[in-house]
């Protein structure tokens, strides 16, 4: 049995277990949904994968969910991290939703020189993450980190995280061509990788050349067009998904780092 309803569940999955969801899921089920008692809906997560679960009881504020049987199991993903600077709120709403959407694990928001956001709701981030996962069928629930400067980002970053950075200037490659020469490179590009978008304004000269010094660092070009923060970041995740990901159905895996 399928349903389209689907909740991400961070708690432990199994058949016979009943489920508290929290205020924001539990008001989604009754007053957004108006599911009844014994309406279906899927839980999942990473761990467990999803399940079939039936609606115990509701009220003002709580719902209680019954699992029944298992639906998928858990699978390996793809291992790709999104870095972005944090913009205005609206868009950031739309980039964590179509990241995740997209296949994210991790949203690490950066503080650059340009960055005109002061603040950072991760919470409303997460929010906005897990309804994207929740709509695109995938099992995972992407991290959503506290900002990190950006020079703490480089000199903590893991070496082995190959890093494309969306640059709107000097020397780049176009992102095609790079990750399809990885592709077919021994390995055929498995491991983990990471995007990163910059401010409306722009990386600082001095931002480009300090990316440019590290290894693991790869400038990359996403065409003609000058393009906003929130759009460079779907058009490169899609790039990358395609070429490397699991939309071509090839063997994914997920990092331990």
């Amino acid at each position: 049995m399928r349903t389209e309803t689907r909740l991400f569940f961070e708690g432990d999955l199994a058949e016979g277990l009943e489920l508290g969801l929290d205020h924001a899921q539990s008001h989604y089920l009754r007053s957004v949904l108006r599911l009844q008692r014994g309406a279906a809906v899927a839980v999942f997560n990473a761990r467990d994968g999803e399940w079939l679960a039936k609606v115990a009881g509701l009220g003002k504020g709580w719902c209680s969910l019954s699992v029944e049987s298992r639906l998928r199991a858990p699978a390996p993903e793809p291992d790709l991290w999104l870095v972005f600077a944090p913009i205005k709120r609206a868009r950031i709403d739309f980039l964590a939703e179509k990241a995740a959407e997209l296949g994210a694990r991790v949203l690490q928001p950066v503080i650059t020189r340009h960055t005109a956001v002061a603040r950072v709701n991760t919470e409303r981030l997460a929010a906005n993450a897990r309804e994207g996962a929740e709509l695109s069928g995938r099992l995972s629930g992407p991290e959503v980190r506290a900002p990190v400067e950006f020079s703490r980002l480089i000199a903590e970053w893991p070496r082995a995280r190959r890093l494309l950075v969306c640059a709107e200037a000097g020397a780049v490659r176009p992102i095609g061509e790079v990750l399809s020469e990885a592709a077919a490179a021994p390995g055929g590009g498995h491991g983990p990788w990471a995007i990163m978008t910059g401010p409306e304004g722009g990386y600082a000269e001095s931002e480009l050349d300090a990316l440019r010094q590290v290894p693991f660092v790869i400038p990359v070009g996403l065409g003609p067009r000058l393009l906003r923060a929130d759009t460079a970041a779907v058009a490169a995740m899609s790039v990358w998904q395609a070429l490397l990901g699991d939309v071509t159905g090839r063997p994914a895996w997920r990092a331990q780092d």
